[in-house]
């Protein structure tokens, strides 16, 4: 089923499953915990804050809003450090013939450690947010880090890694392409690659990060739990390649079982590949290509992760494809909250989850919501992947009224 307004596309998955795909093992408690705790050993690591928005759910008329905040996480302002910092210090724990259930970040720090290990180069391809949690994990470590991104990023995100200590710069190629380009450099210079999506014969590092992201679910859940607060009926997940919100989605199935709330995958429409392959008949990953001119910089992503994909295609109720008008409405109601909410500073991919809440809650209550049941017993959660990464940019579009929205 398929609806289209000015503003964002939807089509549920004709393939969604109840059974349980065996990818699934690797984002058990257990495994995901102990992710967790090993994150949890360096001294900046604190949990990031867990918002209940409950004025504008009583305004839109759900029973709960739940909004994680990751725009605290590590200080860098963004969700993507708890892959990076995962990925790497479980690269380094194989060479050491470790098992980094057992290791400290700072035990990885130390010098006999790093004398063991000699030097090592990682490299990455990303729009930013991802790049600098990895050069940020390979500057704690004592390593380097090389970082190249895609045609159209913007400079203050690219000087924004280059402060961690990494060599990186902006390509003339599109997100996949510069992906690419990365695997080639690994494969020549024998750096290691770092990247958060996966492909034939390069699925190993990608879930340790996917992993690395469900510890953020797993935290979410501990704190629920703590209050005996029921399951979510509604996740929104924003994805690009896919591996975040399948790492999320993944941890929260095995956790809630039977009970499992419905994972609604939220793109930009100028980059919906998961969009366009729950739309074709046989459940067959679809590539968008080109230069895929989004404020989303972080969904700006054109070919889904292997392995995300295989997940949310068994898992994911629907997909969402939204304009930059959505994401734009998110940051504004995130950051002008109702009284008595909190103010959360969103980027434009933190945000576009919200956004279409709204929309679908307001203009198309009636229409869109009945075919995810999103009914005024939904208690919804929501993960804020980053703050203002760009700050002008943030500002241009909440004080300046950059991407209007049409009359709601």
């Amino acid at each position: 089923m398929k609806k289209t307004t000015e503003a964002y596309s939807y089509v549920t998955n004709k393939n969604v499953s109840s059974t349980t795909h065996e990818d699934l093992a690797y984002f058990s408690a257990e495994k995901i915990g102990k992710v967790w705790r090993f994150q949890q050993t360096h001294k900046k690591y604190t949990n990031t804050p867990l918002y209940s928005l409950r004025h504008l759910a009583n305004y839109l008329g759900v029973k709960d809003i739940k909004v994680k905040d990751e725009s605290t996480r590590f200080g860098l302002n963004a969700f993507k450090v708890m892959g990076g910092i995962y990925a790497v210090a479980k690269y380094l724990a194989e060479l050491l013939d470790k098992d980094v259930d057992n290791l400290s970040f700072e035990e990885l720090q130390s010098a006999e450690t790093r004398n063991a290990l000699g030097d090592i180069t990682f490299i990455t391809a990303t729009d930013g947010n991802h790049g600098r949690g990895l050069a940020w994990a390979a500057r704690e470590l004592g390593q380097e880090a090389a970082i190249y991104m895609p045609k159209g990023s913007q400079p203050s995100r690219l000087e924004a890694i280059q402060n961690e200590g990494a060599f990186a710069e902006i390509t003339e190629l599109n997100y996949d392409a510069t992906v690419r380009m990365a695997a080639r450099l690994a494969k020549e210079n024998d750096w290691v690659m770092v990247q958060d999506t996966a492909w034939e014969g390069y699925e190993k590092i990608p879930l340790w990060i996917m992993q690395g992201y469900a510890s953020i679910a797993h935290e979410i859940v501990q704190e629920m739990d703590k209050t005996d607060e029921p399951a979510p009926t509604h996740v929104f997940l924003q994805a690009g390649v896919g591996s975040f919100a399948a790492g999320i989605a993944s941890y929260l199935k095995q956790h809630y079982q039977g009970q499992a709330p419905k994972i609604i995958v939220v793109e930009p429409d100028k980059a919906e590949c998961y969009y366009r392959s729950f739309l074709n008949t046989h459940n067959e990953m679809e590539i968008v290509e080109g230069e895929m001119d989004t404020i989303m910089a972080g969904l700006a992503c054109g070919e889904p992760s292997s392995i995300a994909f295989r997940l949310l295609s068994h898992y994911a109720a629907a997909s969402y494809s939204c304009g930059d008008s959505i994401a734009a409405l998110g940051m504004r109601i995130l950051g002008n909250p109702l009284q008595g909410d909190p103010r959360i500073i969103s980027g434009e991919s933190g945000a576009v989850p919200l956004g279409l809440l709204y929309r679908l809650r307001t203009k198309e209550r009636d229409k869109t919501c009945e075919a995810i049941n999103l009914d005024q017993d939904a208690r919804v959660l929501i993960i804020s992947t980053e703050g203002d990464t760009d700050q002008q940019h943030y500002r241009n579009i909440v004080w300046n009224g950059w991407f209007p929205n049409e009359c709601i």
